[in-house]
């Protein structure tokens, strides 16, 4: 598995896999960190998978050498090499019902219009996929999803709303998210769901963790 090593700062190595968005690319990172963490060396704080790169962040008193980001390389260098096939590292598989249209998703008909499509075939085709939450970011807990179906693809929002409520169900480009908290978003919402995705004194706080899947499954009268 070919990767390329950056230092980022005095405690974290940056691994890149690639550049921007694919399923094959993200499906390496996640099996890498897999790799990584089923070794779990002492120095290493935290894995950060993102959508073509991995972050390394090393405790450096855990380390004996003076450069701890050289011997952390070195021992990248040396981990064994993986015949794996990285599609198949399967992460948990999460339900998340969804009320689509309405009050819950404004931009349902919008998205149809622009498929070509009606907004129940909108639907079927938004929950007959299985996503692969690709990396958390944007806000705790928030999952990028890769899987969307490529006729769903539709461009952001030109003016972001002031306010998208919690658990709303997104599309932006060729990704799908979820909404954890109330906030500005710019994203296309077509449903909301009930599922809590992050919750401070939960351990873990994010119900959903990179390399997750996940399955849409509609709730509620149907458009």
């Amino acid at each position: 598995m070919r990767w390329c090593a950056m230092r980022l700062g005095e405690d974290a190595l940056l691994l890149r896999l690639g550049d921007g968005i694919d399923a094959d690319t993200n499906a390496r990172v996640h099996a890498l960190a897999a790799r990584i963490d089923a070794a779990r060396p002492p120095w290493l704080r935290d894995l950060v998978p993102a959508y073509a790169s991995l972050a390394l962040f090393v405790d450096a008193s855990a380390c004996d050498g003076d450069d701890p980001l050289a011997d952390a390389e070195a021992w990248l260098h040396a981990l064994p090499p993986d015949d794996g096939d990285p599609a198949s590292s399967q992460g948990a598989l999460h339900e998340v019902p969804v009320r689509y249209g309405g009050e819950h998703g404004p931009d349902l008909d919008a998205v149809a219009e622009h498929a070509g499509l009606s907004p129940r075939q909108v639907i079927e085709l938004h929950a007959d996929g299985e996503y692969r939450v690709a990396m958390l970011g944007f806000a705790p807990g928030f999952p990028y999803l890769l899987g969307l179906d490529p006729a769903l693809s539709m461009p952001r929002l030109a003016t972001p709303r002031t306010r998208v409520e919690a658990g709303s169900v997104g599309i932006g480009g060729e990704q799908a998210g979820i909404y954890p908290r109330p906030g500005p978003g710019g994203w296309r919402i077509i449903g909301r769901t009930e599922v809590v995705l992050f919750d401070p004194a939960r351990d873990p706080p994010s119900l959903l963790a990179p390399g997750d899947r996940l399955r849409f499954v509609p709730t509620g009268k149907l458009p």
